[in-house]
């Protein structure tokens, strides 16, 4: 199998099938029923919230400008039209992007949608008005305006050239709303649906379902195949599974443990298929510099050493969705460090004799030999219960005794927040792969909200600014390596632990979809049809 970009192929196996599968002309019809597993989510407003419960409810019944290629959603660079006519090329020194828009698109409500429906929705993702929540503000930093010079182009001008712009562009949640009803009153997308994607609303039922026919009147050529689907809540793992087994649906989006794929696949044989794929998340262990003794490198540093992430990423994906030992950047990425180069720095060395006997020695130095603090937890058994009895064993040898606080999602982001905590096990889990913005994660708090480790470092910003403003691809890589360096071996910020495993179990009578390392992307079920 071709790997590309310096992918680990992603492995799709047709269990217990003895021939290969030949290419099929999709079939269409059929109501395609799928579990997204959470309750319900905050709202159906896809510029206002983060939760995959909300864009995997409603992805369906949205464009957006540009997408991450369906057919080759395993990129980290291939972007194709949605709205637009063609991908453009930049001018201006790569800081303006000019799009045509399609003339063939209608709102489900029949009217036509235009450049100005483009533009206002991205200019309120970029520039809310006030009183306006807009979740992707700061990752589209670099746009200075969105411009509608007439009714077929939208014009972007960046502040700076950077290859972060059209992975920030291809975000899933920049839904194109209607202009009309966006400037009458923004918060109704909040509770309604109206866009020009492949579906329409048809239902809503709060933390039960969510359901949509097919649009007549899509403007991608021959899609959908389906008649329509039912999205179906379900925040326990046994509903989901269950459901699977019992054909009551096809799958889930998010991905399986390891258990529960291997309980499927034992029932039923050559009826499911299962995918896999490194996935773009990443639970990280960070302590709060703002508590004593955390705030001295050689505690921090110590607590890295002790992990052996080569001999648990293994050991783990037998039990949990985890899979690859990766430092700040998805290991799927070109920008991605090396194993050579992860073994630079002392959180990934091989040689953990020497690791924990150092470990122990720059306890004893900091006065710290006696360490003992409480690991706070969110209660989410995959992965990060898993992770954290991991690390509590691998800390246990160097003499350090942690425990487990577990709380509930609210007063875990409550504590974060507040900075009520010692260590936590906290995640970088972003919407698709764009290395430049996704680890803005280590950055201080001032700078990236979502920052918990309560420091701040004004030269790990400068590292960062001169990162994201680089366009050569090779001297990016370089400093890319600086600031993973300083930021995980320097002033060890966080720990990283190893990157999670996306694995996804249907029914083999589902076709035309492919995994991706995001549970976001690809979702819009334009190009899932039914072999039954």
């Amino acid at each position: 199998m071709k790997i590309r970009n310096g992918w680990r192929a992603t492995l799709v196996i047709a269990l217990l099938a003895t021939t290969p599968a030949l290419a099929q002309t999709p079939k269409k019809g059929g109501t395609f029923t799928y579990m997204i597993p959470a309750d319900a989510p905050p709202s159906l407003d896809g510029h206002k919230e983060n939760t995959f419960a909300t864009l995997q409810a409603t992805a369906p019944f949205y464009s957006t400008l540009i997408a991450v290629n369906p057919d080759n959603p395993s990129s980290t660079t291939d972007f194709v039209c949605d709205l637009c006519t063609e991908m453009p090329k930049p001018t201006d020194d790569g800081k303006t992007y000019t799009f045509k828009i399609r003339k063939d698109v209608k709102f489900h409500d029949g009217t036509p949608l235009s450049a100005a429906d483009v533009a206002l929705s991205w200019q309120y993702i970029v520039h809310p008005p006030k009183g306006v929540s807009s979740a992707r503000e700061s990752y589209m930093v670099m746009v200075d305006t969105v411009e509608n010079p007439d009714p077929e182009t939208v014009v972007f001008k960046l502040k700076f050239a950077t290859s972060a712009f059209l992975p920030a562009l291809a975000d899933p949640y920049a839904y194109i709303y209607k202009k009309e009803t966006l400037e009458k009153d923004p918060s109704w997308f909040e509770k309604n649906v109206m866009g020009s994607g492949p579906f329409k609303f048809s239902a809503y039922e709060i933390g039960q379902s969510i359901k949509g026919t097919r649009n007549p009147d899509y403007y991608h050529a021959g899609q959908p195949y389906l008649d329509g689907f039912v999205a179906i809540f379900a925040a326990k793992q046994s509903v989901r599974v269950d459901a699977i087994r019992a054909d009551r649906a096809v799958t889930e989006f998010r991905g399986m443990p390891p258990s529960a794929r291997d309980e499927l696949v034992k029932e039923l044989g050559d009826k499911v298929t299962v995918q896999t794929s490194d996935w773009n998340c990443v639970n990280l262990l960070t302590p709060n510099q703002k508590k004593k003794p955390f705030d001295d490198v050689k505690v921090r540093r110590a607590l890295a050493l002790a992990i052996d992430q080569w001999k648990g990423a293994p050991a783990l994906s037998k039990i949990a969705t985890v899979h690859t030992v990766g430092g700040l950047v998805f290991p799927g990425s070109p920008l991605a460090a090396t194993k050579d180069e992860l073994i630079k720095m002392s959180a990934f060395s091989t040689d953990m004799d020497k690791a924990r006997a150092e470990a122990k020695k720059l306890l004893k130095e900091a006065g710290a030999e006696n360490l003992k603090f409480e690991l706070m937890n969110r209660n989410v058994d995959q992965p990060y219960k898993f992770i954290a009895t991991w690390a509590i064993d691998e800390w246990s040898k160097i003499g350090v005794k942690a425990t487990q606080k577990v709380l509930p999602t609210g007063p875990f982001y409550e504590a974060l927040r507040s900075g009520s905590f010692e260590v936590a096990v906290e995640f970088n889990c972003q919407n698709l792969v764009n290395p430049l913005l996704d680890v803005a994660k280590v950055l201080p708090r001032s700078v990236y909200p979502e920052n918990y480790g309560g420091y701040e470092d004004p030269k790990l910003i400068e590292l960062y600014n001169t990162m994201l403003t680089e366009t050569d691809a090779t001297k990016q890589r370089e400093k890319m390596r600086a600031f993973e360096t300083y930021a995980l071996d320097t002033q060890v910020d966080t720990i990283m632990t190893p990157w999670w495993e996306r694995i996804i179990v249907a029914r083999s009578y589902m076709k035309g979809w492919k995994i991706s390392p995001s549970h976001y992307i690809n979702l819009n079920l334009a190009n899932i049809w039914l072999d039954k």
